[in-house]
C-alpha cells in the first residue's frame, strides 16, 4: 500500500461527508488524497470532472489546507472500481448513502462485498454528525481478528483518544462449558466459568497491542448480553468502531459476519472494517 486514502463521490451529501471525513483522515496520516468516481461508459463525463468532483476537491482543501489531492474517474461497476483503487490506499473512505454508483453501497450488498473482498481498511461513513466520545473495538477473540485490533491501537494513537476494547458473550453461542449430563435437556451451565474464559480472551486479544502502545488508555469491557445489541448501543458513545470481516467460530465462506454487517448498516458512528492478514484464519 502507498500513502493514498481513497474516497468515492457521487456528488451525494453523503459522499460529501465522505470527503470530508477522508481528507482529515489524509490529514492525520500525512498521506495523500484520491476522488474516485466510477461511471457508466454512456455517461457524461463533463458535469461530474467539471461539477461534483471539482466540488469536493474545494470541500477538501478548505479543511486540509495544503493536502495533495488527486482525481480517478473509471469507467466500470462501483465495486471492481474502488477494489481495485484499495489496492494502493492505507485507507478506503465511502459515504453511507447517496445516489447511484457509490451512493448506493449501503443500499444493498456492495458495502460488505467491498468489506469481504476489497484490499486494506473500509471506513463507512454513517451515523451522528462529528461524533465524540472514545474508539470503540469490537474484540471477538479470533486470530482473524489480530488485525482489527492492531488498527484500532494505531489509529487511537494517532487521534490521541482512548480505547474501548468490548467484547460481548452469551450463553447461546457457547457449545463447549457446559457441566452436567450428556442430556441436553439436562445441562448446567457454569456461569462464572464462562465469564472468566471470556475474560481472559478479551485479555489476550488485546495484550499485544496494549504492550506496543503504552500511551494508549485502554478500558476493557466484557458485557453479557445480546452481542450485535450491546455493539450498537456502545456505538452512540463512540467516535468510530474497528471491527474485523469475520467473528470468532464464524462459517469459513462468511467473509464478512453478521455483527460486521450489523455496524456497517446501523452503527451510529463511522465504522472501519478491517481485513485479516494474509494466512490469518
Amino acid at each position: 500500500m502507498d500513502d493514498t486514502v481513497i474516497v468515492g463521490v457521487d456528488g451525494s451529501p453523503s459522499s460529501l461527508a465522505a470527503v470530508d471525513v477522508a481528507a482529515r483522515e489524509a490529514q492525520m496520516r500525512g498521506a495523500r488524497l484520491r476522488l474516485v468516481h466510477a461511471f457508466s461508459r454512456h455517461a457524461d463525463l463533463d458535469p461530474m470532472i467539471h461539477g461534483v468532483l471539482a466540488q469536493a476537491e474545494e470541500r477538501a482543501h478548505h479543511l486540509a489546507p495544503g493536502l495533495e489531492i488527486t482525481r480517478t474517474v473509471a469507467a466500470g461497476e462501483t465495486l471492481t472500481v474502488l477494489r481495485a483503487e484499495s489496492r494502493h490506499a492505507v485507507l478506503t473512505v465511502v459515504g453511507g448513502r447517496g445516489r447511484t454508483g457509490f451512493g448506493g453501497l449501503l443500499l444493498g450488498s456492495t458495502v460488505g462485498q467491498l468489506a469481504a473482498h476489497g484490499h486494506g481498511p473500509l471506513m463507512v461513513v454513517r451515523g451522528r454528525e462529528d461524533p465524540r466520545g472514545p474508539l470503540l473495538l469490537a474484540v471477538d477473540g479470533s486470530p482473524a481478528g489480530k488485525a482489527a485490533v492492531a488498527f484500532a491501537f494505531a489509529e487511537a494513537a494517532l487521534r490521541g483518544a482512548p480505547l474501548v476494547a468490548m467484547h460481548v458473550w452469551n450463553t447461546w453461542s457457547e457449545t463447549t462449558p457446559y457441566e452436567g449430563p450428556a442430556d441436553p435437556l439436562n445441562v448446567v451451565v457454569d456461569l462464572d466459568r464462562l465469564e472468566e474464559r471470556h475474560r481472559r480472551l478479551l485479555e489476550e486479544a488485546v495484550a499485544p497491542e496494549r504492550a506496543a502502545h503504552p500511551g494508549v488508555a485502554v478500558e476493557l469491557r466484557l458485557e453479557r448480553a445480546r452481542v450485535r445489541h450491546a455493539l450498537l448501543e456502545a456505538t452512540r458513545e463512540s467516535q468510530l468502531v474497528v471491527t474485523g470481516t469475520r467473528g470468532h467460530g464464524g462459517f469459513t465462506g462468511m467473509l464478512l459476519g453478521s455483527v460486521s454487517q450489523a455496524l456497517l448498516y446501523h452503527a451510529d458512528c463511522p465504522v472501519t472494517v478491517v481485513r485479516p492478514e494474509p494466512g490469518s484464519s
